[in-house]
């Protein structure tokens, strides 16, 4: 078994960072632009009330938003894997994609399939995208490099 090079490893998780940030990014425009163009006839759709229908394409676009402010840092976080790739910033790294995914992906779910209880889990995601910027800026204060 060839043992990995610093180097190699640190390419790799630029890669990682950036192609987690792209795939977030591009998802996010796909979906900003449904909520744009058709969300609102699929809630109306289904028989909505009115005022249902405005806060569940409030926390659509909540949703999408947070998931752009997310891809957009680990595209930054890409960048500067060279300067801070660490344990802790790994660790970060991943508080900040299981927290978007739970943050995004419940507050759509509760959109889509009309689950208010998904509501509950998605301050879950929330803790776990604060947690991982504190872990980001941690990880950035004690950095030697």
């Amino acid at each position: 078994m060839v043992e990995e090079s610093a180097s190699e490893r640190y390419l790799a998780s630029a890669r990682n960072c950036f192609l987690v940030g792209a795939v977030l990014a591009g998802l996010a425009v796909g979906l900003g632009a449904y909520h744009a163009h058709g969300l609102q006839g699929l809630l109306e759709a289904r028989g909505l009330e009115a005022d249902v229908v405005l806060k569940r394409l409030g926390n659509f676009e909540v949703g999408v938003r947070y998931q752009f402010y997310h891809a957009l840092a680990f595209i930054a976080f890409a960048g500067l894997s060279a300067s801070f790739w660490s344990r802790p910033f790994k660790l970060a790294v991943s508080l900040m994609a299981v927290g978007t995914v739970v943050f995004s992906g419940s507050l759509y779910l509760l959109v889509f399939l009309n689950l208010p209880v998904m509501g509950a889990i998605t301050p879950l995601g929330g803790v776990m995208q604060i947690a991982g910027w504190i872990v980001a800026a941690v990880a950035a204060r004690v950095s030697r490099k």
